[in-house]
């Protein structure tokens, strides 16, 4: 199917020419057909000599129907401007051009209706030379009488060739289907109409509805259901879990997750200057037409505030009215759906240099060049397309110049932090995400090679050298000590060896902690064991206290802890034994150095 809306002033016979094109009523409305001129949207439809399917959607030519009409005009990649023969150009065939050329509508064809009334030369030669100055350009010409059916057959096949001429719609992209009506049918529920331009529908479909999800639950097109609707066509979606009152023209039923409704927006604007506009005008995008405040940037972008939000991305067209004066202000390009604040001096200035050098058209490079870093599914919001390179993680994209930085950064942080706090096992990641301004810890983690470690929610440099004055401090401490005697914790607080300098030498492995209070040599476990060995097995705590000239307050945490390793076994008359095979290395075992049950206290202080 092809979709094509009719422009042109009111009672130019618009609706008189759909009829006889397609033998349907498009005036639906009782009060339409009494007033004799379209009020709301009217849609009919016909086949052409090639089979191809023409919709058309009928718009209100009356002034006081413009927003109508652009609620029709919207969606349609293409448009039938119809002028009478007897009346020629007039002002609401101004403002439906100035619409056409604002969207960028870039195909048309004139028909010339009344010609039976009067010459159509004269009516011709002006709307050709209007419409050749828009989007639309050099368009062909059709002299008709829907009155008479005189020109029809030339109608239909210059239509024909019109279609021809369409690009080919995106059939696997996402949905956005405006709504331009709304109503209800007995047994059926809520039904919403409106113009398929890309992707496909199938029933039991699941929609995003204003942030709400509803489901398909049956489709029609041309009068007749069908499972499946590919674009373009004219589209009716009977929906499920959508109540009517809740609904109106210029909301959209979206593929969900695949648009960002936003209420603020950075435009190009195509027609007056941006300092020529008043602080208050209408956007029209899609169907919606929504109150907008203005803040000019540049000399053709500004940045608008919308009075509710709408499904947009990057490359959109909308238009600007200014419903006071009747006039169509120009058309828009949307160049950014999340733009960044304006409050700090210069920004503004900073902004408009920025958005004189964008297109208009989404791409992953120039998005990551001017945020850094982002999300996949905010770039695939905000319709950028296919994301050819690689995540640094899970779904975040970088700017690899930007990513760089931040690893050498996190280099800097890390050794700093190492060089004011010698004793800490590393700086915290919440820290380091902080001092780097990023949003999510998983990226501080993407950012951390070797030599650098995570460990325990810390980064370090990997190098575990205790400051020499501690070393220091500990071999005074243990000075002359067998290797299995513990000092006293206050004896070793009165050498400056308090909880913070205890862990770090345990966590480097300088010493063994057995309980909070007790701490060995490095060694010393590995020592006991070959110790034990050469007493009778099994034997008694007595015996090993004796063994390692110990006393209990080393020896009850130090048998424990071999239990642990898997070096001695405990029986069940409470003597142990040594069990056969090589004792565990300390490298692999630094974790466990504490009793299982002793473990609290020194080594998280």
């Amino acid at each position: 199917m092809h979709v094509l809306a009719t422009a042109g002033h009111v009672d130019h016979g618009k609706s008189t020419l759909v009829r006889a094109l397609t033998g349907m009523e498009p005036d639906r409305w009782a009060e339409e057909r009494r007033r004799g001129m379209t009020i709301d949207l009217g849609f009919a439809w016909t086949t052409l000599a090639s089979g191809q399917t023409v919709a058309f959607v009928d718009v209100p030519g009356h002034e006081r129907f413009v927003p109508n009409m652009l609620a029709g005009v919207g969606p349609v990649p293409a448009a039938m401007i119809v002028v009478a023969a007897d009346e020629g150009w007039m002002p609401q065939s101004a403002e439906h051009l100035a619409a056409l050329d604002a969207l960028g509508v870039r195909h048309g064809l004139l028909v010339v209706t009344r010609s039976d009334l009067a010459d159509p030369e004269t009516a011709t030669d002006l709307a050709l030379t209007e419409i050749a100055a828009t989007s639309l350009g050099a368009v062909e010409t059709v002299a008709v009488s829907g009155a008479t059916g005189q020109g029809l057959d030339l109608l239909r096949a210059a239509l024909d060739r019109l279609v021809t001429q369409l690009p080919d719609p995106n059939r696997t992209s996402p949905v956005r289907l405006w709504i331009d009506r709304v109503f209800t049918i007995k047994g059926a529920g809520t039904v919403v109409t409106g113009t398929l331009g890309a992707g496909r529908l199938r029933t039991g479909d699941e929609l995003d509805l204003g942030g709400d999800l509803v489901r398909v639950r049956g489709l029609q097109s041309m009068g007749r259901p069908a499972d499946e609707i590919t674009a373009v066509a004219r589209v009716a979606v009977n929906l499920r879990g959508a109540a009517k009152d809740r609904i109106a023209r210029g909301d959209a039923l979206l593929t969900p997750g695949r648009f960002r409704r936003t209420d603020l927006i950075d435009v190009r604007v195509h027609g007056d200057a941006v300092a020529d506009l008043p602080a208050t005008l209408t956007l029209h995008a899609g169907s919606a037409a929504i109150p907008v405040r203005l803040r000019p940037l540049g000399t053709d972008t500004c940045r608008l505030r919308l009075a509710r939000p709408l499904p947009l991305r990057i490359g959109d067209r909308a238009l600007l009215r200014d419903p006071g004066r009747h006039h169509v202000a120009g058309g828009v390009t949307v160049l950014d759906v999340l733009p960044p604040g304006l409050s700090r001096r210069g920004a503004a200035a900073a902004r408009a240099k920025t958005l004189s050098n964008m297109s208009g058209t989404p791409d992953l490079a120039d998005e990551l060049r001017r945020r850094h870093l982002i999300r996949a599914a905010d770039l695939a919001a905000m319709g950028v397309p296919e994301l050819g390179s690689q995540p640094v993680t899970a779904d975040w994209y970088a700017h690899p110049p930007y990513w760089a930085d931040k690893a050498g950064e996190l280099v800097e942080h890390v050794a700093g932090y190492r060089r004011e706090h010698p004793l800490e096992p590393g700086i915290p990641l919440d820290a380091l995400r902080h001092l780097l301004g990023l949003p999510d810890r998983a990226l501080v983690e993407a950012l951390v090679h070797p030599p650098l470690t995570i460990r325990q929610g810390r980064v370090s440099t990997g190098d575990d050298a205790l400051p020499d004055a501690l070393r220091h401090l500990i071999n005074d401490a243990f000075a002359g000590l067998s290797p299995f005697a513990a000092p006293e914790a206050y004896a070793l607080a009165d050498r400056g060896l308090g909880p913070r300098q205890l862990a770090a030498a345990v966590r480097t492995g300088q010493l063994i902690q057995l309980t909070p209070g007790v701490v060995l040599r490095a060694g010393a476990v590995e020592q006991a064991a070959e110790l034990l060995k050469a007493l009778p097995q099994p034997f008694t705590l007595s015996e090993a206290r004796r063994a390692l000239d110990t006393t209990r307050r080393v020896a009850v945490p130090l048998l424990e802890l071999l239990d642990h390793r898997g070096v001695t076994e405990r029986l069940p008359d409470d003597r142990r034994a040594v069990r056969p095979g090589p004792a565990v290395s300390p490298e692999t075992r630094r974790s466990d150095d504490v009793a299982p049950r002793r473990r609290i206290g020194l080594e998280k202080s």
